[in-house]
């Protein structure tokens, strides 16, 4: 008997170790293959006369949280775009003489905040600038999609498209009468009356005072995007007012041709399918060849060949970014670790090249004990001798602009959601579901405190008040460093503080932020402090493997990254019933993240779809 089990698991290691050293091999045969590829291609080449083609696919962040080096033997169905990336990409065009026109796609781009968008179409605009023409198409045009377009010269939709233009909006789902029903106590402790994270928590429907101060908000971010389409299309006022207050007349008047109704209201100029979009990028290149595709070439090819025939300067100015909830430890790219991101502060400071720092800020907040961690080493890089400059991308609030409060200076977008200075505590308690269950918890303790909190025991009110407390300490302490950072009195900063948000622009009126300006005003002025006039922009990322760094440069020197999708391919749009369920995970999922040893956050309900 145990001849033969013998005989079965040597059967099974054979085979096992067999898919081993064939799944080893072949590995060990991709990574050859792509090296010699590296070798024998030296990387993307700018062509003469040629057309950079501006695609930004799925979200648009200040740096990319997917490892390309992982994406490359994996099918990520997710996509990034570095917003950075497009920006040096246009800039560089802008005065490159091989570049002779700039084609815009915006169907593959999923979500973007507003002050990214911005940031771009400024970057389009000074592109334009330099007499250069600018053309873009959408097979249909969503809100962002059109406020990014609209900048061009030619805007083409396809002849069965359509341009929704629906204003802003917030919604939040709330969870106060599932958790009743579930018996689940949400206890929230906090000082701010429009300090509204926790109200999905506790209530059925919005406050009055996260309804007035969301209102003002909306208002002035649809300000900001009425105004940059107005102006970049020439339309009368009382005309782009009608077709979003009165867009099924609009239908109506075209006949429910949708594609006509925005033509007639003077948002597109041409229609065109995808064969004729081509023909004209390459009229309007001059290219008379016959039965030859026009010379393009994509952004990520384009920065490929481009940087590496820039020289880098002896001098830096390191950009930190800041991007996603801050919680408490080493974090990965997307969620902003209060010790991970203090390291990456503190190589920064020892690094003698790096002379000056840009803290790119793209956070609603989190972990207020984080938050100071980060802000801490902040102060200490700027005692040492180094400026630190404070960029806020689209929202920099709560802990985000707790972060902030540790800068030189602070630049922010008008359309930046900033603020929201206050903080809160919140506690969930299962002792009634636990009941419910039949489960008891007994045993014993040493003093009142012992074992306290336990969500699964009923909260006590000695420790109710504790958190009370420590949540107004941090309120005050908040207040207090925000003061001397802006040089206000306390009393000053309470008044525009209790959790209120803002827009970049009126924040910049009360004194929450220096200047306005996106990430290159923000360089500029560490470039000014630190006396630099030849430096080189570096963007440190935590530390990765010798493997998945050897993995990123082959990728990007090969130019791999830039065949991943064709010319004019749409991004899949989902189902209702998919939004619907992602929308509830997504409001659950956040809970995860929120590990503050002390249930202290600095947190805003503030980010706009």
């Amino acid at each position: 008997m145990f001849g033969g089990l013998f005989k079965f698991f040597r059967i099974v290691w054979f085979f096992v170790d067999g898919a081993r050293r064939v799944v080893f091999n072949l590995v060990l045969l991709i990574l050859l293959v792509a090296f010699v590829v590296a070798l024998v291609h030296p990387g993307p080449e700018v062509p003469n006369g040629a057309a950079l083609i501006v695609r930004p696919a799925g979200s648009l962040v200040e740096q990319g949280t997917i490892d390309p080096s992982i994406s490359f033997f994996t099918e990520e169905t997710e996509k990034e775009t570095a917003l950075s990336d497009l920006l040096e990409a246009v800039r560089a065009a802008r005065d490159d003489p091989r570049i002779k026109l700039l084609a815009l796609e915006t169907d593959e781009l999923d979500s973007a905040g507003l002050s990214k968008l911005a940031e771009l179409r400024a970057a389009i605009i000074a592109f334009k600038a330099s007499g250069k023409p600018v053309l873009a198409r959408g097979e249909h045009f969503n809100q962002g999609h059109y406020y990014l377009a609209s900048v061009a010269d030619e805007v083409h939709l396809a002849p069965d498209g359509a341009v929704l233009l629906q204003g802003l909006a917030r919604f939040s789902t709330y969870f106060r009468g599932a958790l009743d029903k579930l018996g689940i106590k949400v206890h929230v402790f906090r000082v701010g009356e429009y300090k509204s994270f926790a109200e999905p928590f506790t209530r059925s429907n919005m406050s009055d005072e996260d309804r007035q101060s969301t209102r003002e908000l909306l208002d002035e971010l649809w300000g900001v995007i009425r105004a940059g389409i107005i102006e970049a299309r020439k339309l009368p006022p009382e005309r782009f007012d009608r077709y979003v207050s009165n867009y099924l007349d609009a239908l109506k008047s075209a006949k429910g041709d949708a594609a006509k109704a925005a033509q007639t209201a003077g948002l597109i100029d041409r229609f065109s399918t995808r064969d004729e979009w081509r023909a004209r990028i390459k009229e309007r290149l001059g290219d008379t060849r016959k039965g030859q595709d026009f010379q393009r070439i994509d952004v990520s090819a384009y920065l490929a060949a481009t940087r590496n025939a820039r020289s880098e300067a002896p001098e830096h100015i390191a950009v930190l970014v800041a991007q996603g909830t801050i919680v408490d430890g080493e974090q990965p790219p997307g969620v902003v670790g209060g010790d991970s991101f203090a390291s990456l502060i503190r190589e920064a400071r020892k690094d003698s090249r790096v002379k000056a720092l840009v803290i790119r800020i793209d956070s609603p907040g989190g972990s207020a004990g984080a938050s100071e961690i980060i802000r801490r080493e902040l102060e200490l890089t700027r005692q040492a001798g180094k400026p630190v400059i404070a960029s806020m991308s689209s929202v920099a609030a709560s802990g985000g602009y707790w972060i902030a409060a540790g800068a030189d200076e602070i630049f922010a977008a008008p359309a930046t959601l900033t603020g929201s200075i206050g903080v809160f505590g919140l506690f969930p308690e299962f002792s009634e579901p636990v009941e419910k269950l039949g489960l008891t918890i007994d045993g014993v303790a040493t003093a009142p405190l012992a074992g306290a909190p336990d969500p699964m025991r009923p909260l006590a009110p000695e420790v109710a008040g504790i958190l009370q407390l420590d949540v107004e300490h941090a309120y005050d302490r908040f207040i207090d460093l925000v003061a001397k950072a802006r040089k206000m009195e306390t009393s000053a900063v309470d008044q525009v503080a209790r959790g209120r948000v803002w827009s970049g622009a009126k924040a910049l009126k009360l004194g929450l932020v220096d200047k306005p300006g996106g990430l290159d005003a923000a360089l500029a002025a560490a470039a000014e402090r630190a006396g630099l006039t030849d430096y080189a922009v570096v963007w440190p990322t935590p530390k990765v493997s010798p493997m998945r760094q050897f993995l990123r440069q082959l990728i990007a020197t090969t130019g791999f990254e830039a065949t991943a999708s064709a010319p004019g391919a749409s991004a899949a749009v989902s189902s209702p019933a998919r939004r619907v369920v992602d929308r509830l995970a997504a409001d659950l999922r956040a809970l995860s993240f929120w590990n503050d040893s002390r249930h202290i956050y600095a947190h805003c309900l503030c980010e706009i779809p």
